[in-house]
């Protein structure tokens, strides 16, 4: 009876050292390679952030599950890697969540002009009720939203003249995502908006068939846009929360081992991409300053284009519905 009990003992503290180490006791984890698209260079904070992704599930799942990563839109622009996913031929992507409007129409939320102050005040809606909800509105869409991501805050540049106010805007041919709030948001201030996907942007404004476009600094700096396009000003007109995708036919198919640690690395990697994508704003600033001409929006300036565009915030606020609008801004008064 001795000898048993030592045995019993033996094996259960190495069991409690197993589940100390991080190791899960028979997990259901089958091997798999599974394809990651994304828009944006290895090297910027989405491939970064995507690279910490794929790192965490290739190590909480002991090597089984291999994330391949296709950075630089090779797969196509986020419009055809969102039908991807749906037809489970592509696995992961990321993506401005504003996009996703074309899947539920109250995803046009994010890219409401001048909706936030700041990207911690963006983590605090995101990462409560009602960016939860968002993620609900994608259930029988074929899509399963991980977690929010940053790109952060849209900018104008051009090779026309520097925008100091907002009539400067008027006239120009400027690359907008290809999205209708978008369009209207800049018809609105005088521009002529040209939707077009984000992979046929520089060589648009190399060979000048539009004067400019608006992207973070980082996203400008990352895909070398500061060298066809001559003035940076710092409008801050919309700020991008991404979503990490999963295609729904792939987590169908997942155990719930599987699931967990890509919910788990999903998680970690968020907080890791945010943390990258600020640091690398500031210091992608600092290098733009040195190969265009840079200028701050003075505060009076965007109040004048944000009265200006009241009438598209009001139309697309109602997509969104009162209820969720209201949520939303009720938040928002609290974090000010």
């Amino acid at each position: 009876m001795l000898k048993f009990n030592k045995i019993a003992v033996l094996t259960g503290v190495a069991l409690l050292g197993l589940a100390a180490s991080g190791q899960t006791l028979a997990a259901d984890i089958k091997e798999r390679t599974l394809r990651f698209s994304f828009l944006n260079a290895k090297e910027h904070p989405q491939g970064l952030g995507a690279a910490k992704f794929a790192e965490l599930i290739g190590k909480a799942s002991g090597g089984k599950i291999q994330v391949k990563l296709f950075p630089s839109g090779m797969l196509g622009g986020d419009v055809q890697t969102v039908s991807a996913l749906q037809g489970g031929t592509v696995d992961f992507t990321v993506l401005n969540a504003g996009l996703l409007a074309s899947q539920s129409k109250e995803f046009v939320l994010f890219d409401l002009p001048f909706l936030f102050n700041s990207g911690k005040e963006a983590d605090a809606i995101v990462d409560g009720p009602v960016g939860s909800k968002l993620l609900a509105k994608l259930n029988g869409k074929g899509l399963v939203g991980l977690g929010y991501w940053e790109l952060g805050f849209r900018h104008v540049t051009n090779n026309v003249r520097p925008v100091v106010k907002m009539e400067d805007i008027a006239g120009l041919k400027l690359r907008v995502v290809q999205s209708p709030l978008y369009i209207e948001m800049f018809s609105a201030l005088g521009a002529n908006p040209v939707p077009m996907p984000f992979t046929e942007l520089y060589t648009a404004l190399e060979t000048k068939a539009v004067d400019g476009q608006e992207n973070p600094e980082a996203t400008i700096l990352g895909t070398k846009l500061n060298e066809v396009q001559k003035y940076l000003s710092l409008t801050g007109h919309t700020y991008n929360p991404q979503v990490l995708l999963v295609s729904q036919k792939l987590w169908s198919q997942l155990s719930a081992d599987e699931k967990a640690l890509i919910q788990k690395a999903a998680r970690d990697a968020t907080l890791y991409q945010r943390k990258v994508n600020r640091d690398a704003t500031s210091q992608a600033l600092t290098k733009l300053k040195a190969t265009m001409k840079v200028n701050e929006l003075s505060a009076a300036e965007k109040t004048r284009i944000r009265i200006k565009l009241q009438g598209v915030t009001k139309k697309f606020s109602a997509d969104v519905g009162e209820p969720l609008m209201s949520e939303l801004n009720s938040e928002l008064a609290k974090l000010r």
